[in-house]
């Protein structure tokens, strides 16, 4: 199992990123993420990144369909690739519904088949072929022609089961965000096998986006529901979080925010305590089959700051292992 590092915060200036690209570039860490954002660009960042220097493979997990027509997403993607000369992971999910509503004026009528139709064209687009599609939601008649370029794997955001199907029908990577191993294992796997075995394909790899924090001592005035919180209120409240969580057996629609933050800890889908215990929990994400774990310090660096979110990301890839790279990587 891979070990991965995503950007824990919303960039403003490229120097930011550096450090964890660093991090990436000198330890045995596979890949660097970051989720979509309003403020820089993952795209634009990224390959200020490599002009840096640091010019290492990378996960977009997952950007957002409204934003962009798929021609424009797969341009990207490609340059991306190009302007790194590293392999990317390209994760797509159609977002809430009131993003969709907020930009194209109305969500989409079937997510599914939005999805579907928006990674056909991707994938078309990036084999260099020209795309000949007509659907509901995205049409494209248009070729970006064949080029040299690292590999490009298309990734799902996928949370629930109709969405893991579709992953494993059309995309590479089945990407998850707060989603249990006992989840993982028990509902996304089984619905992934199912639409693989359906499209006649390999099952796709599994990234598991896994929020954490490090219980210290210097850090005893803090509830484990401050660091919950702090990383993920927001997907607390969203209506498609609380129907993977509900599905996961995780319910705190009777709870205050704080006694559901420490529910989300104690189910499993925020890892807090000491290292021992987050690499037993860790290893749960393996056994349930996930091929790569993206390590999420938002609330570390939220509540303590970027330094100390990079400490922690030092300690848990030194536990795991994945401290240093291999002589002649």
């Amino acid at each position: 199992m891979d070990y991965s590092i995503l950007v824990p915060f919303l960039p403003r200036r490229t120097e930011q990123v550096l450090p964890f690209a660093a991090l990436v570039e000198w330890t045995g860490a596979a890949r660097l993420w970051q989720g979509q954002s309003v403020l820089m660009e993952p795209f634009q960042t990224f390959s200020a990144v490599a002009g840096a220097g640091f010019r290492v493979p990378t996960g977009l997990g997952v950007t957002l369909m409204p934003l962009r027509h798929p021609f424009e997403a797969a341009h990207k993607v490609k340059t991306l690739a190009m302007a790194t000369g590293k392999d990317v992971v390209a994760g797509f999910g159609p977002g809430a519904k009131t993003f969709q509503q907020s930009l194209l004026g109305a969500p989409y009528r079937s997510q599914l088949t939005a999805v579907r139709e928006y990674m056909t064209v991707v994938r078309g687009l990036l084999s260099g072929d020209p795309v000949d599609f007509d659907g509901e939601y995205y049409s494209c008649h248009a070729g970006m022609g064949p080029v040299m370029s690292p590999p490009v794997r298309l990734g799902l955001g996928v949370l629930r089961p109709g969405m893991a199907r579709l992953a494993g029908e059309v995309a590479d990577v089945a990407v998850t965000w707060l989603t249990p191993a006992a989840y993982l294992d028990g509902v996304v796997r089984p619905a992934m096998r199912e639409g693989a075995d359906t499209a006649g394909r390999p099952v796709p790899r599994i990234t598991a986006m896994v929020p954490v924090a490090l219980e210290r001592s210097d850090r005893i005035d803090r509830d484990v529901s401050d660091f919950v919180l702090a990383s993920n209120s927001a997907h607390m409240q969203a209506p498609h979080y609380l129907d993977m969580l509900g599905k996961a057996g995780i319910d705190f629609s009777d709870l205050d925010p704080r006694a559901a933050a420490r529910l989300m800890a104690e189910s499993g889908a925020f890892l807090y305590g000491n290292l021992d215990e987050i690499v037993k929990r860790l290893d749960e994400y393996r056994d349930a089959g996930v091929n790569e774990i993206v390590l999420n310090l938002t609330g570390v660096c939220r509540l303590y700051g970027a330094n100390a979110a990079m400490d922690d990301l030092k300690q848990i890839l030194a536990a795991v292992g994945a401290d240093r790279r291999e002589s002649g990587e």
